[in-house]
Formats: structure tokens, sequence, C-alpha cells
């Protein structure tokens, strides 16, 4: 059964998320249905199949550091 719900946002958001809802063939109350069901579900029903179980930590994780001055040292070429 549905029921109808009054809800108070600020008007740039209420555009934006119509554009997106109108982008995405689905209807502003929809959107908002399917968000509020995802934000409620309990956890344990979400399942992680044995394939992506299997490849959990096959990828080596190197010290963030390392990237932040990899970026910085991108950046600091593409600007110089």
């Amino acid at each position: 059964m549905n029921t109808k719900l009054t809800l108070n946002l600020e008007k740039n958001i209420i555009e934006s998320a119509k554009d997106y809802a109108k982008h995405n063939k689905t209807s502003l109350s929809k959107l908002i249905e399917n968000y509020l069901k995802s934000l409620t579900e309990k956890e344990e029903n979400t399942t992680v199949s044995p394939l992506v179980e299997s490849l959990t930590g096959i990828i080596p994780q190197e010290p963030e550091k390392k990237y932040k001055k990899e970026y910085a040292d991108y950046l600091n070429k593409k600007y110089s």
C-alpha cells in the first residue's frame, strides 16, 4: 500500500533530483523509495559471490603516501 509523504527540500536539490530521475527513466518517488529502502535493509541480505571473495586481497596495497607524492609530482609537472 502506498502512502503519501511530504518533504521539504531545497529547490535546486529537487530540480536536480527530477533531472536525474528523468535521465534514468524513473519517477522521483521511486528514486526516493529505492534510496530509503537501501538505507533500511538489513546488511545480512548482502552476499559476496565466491569469485569476488576469492579475489579479495590479490592486489597488494601500497602506502597511500606514494600515490599522493606521485599525484603531487604530476600536478607540479602539469602546471609548472
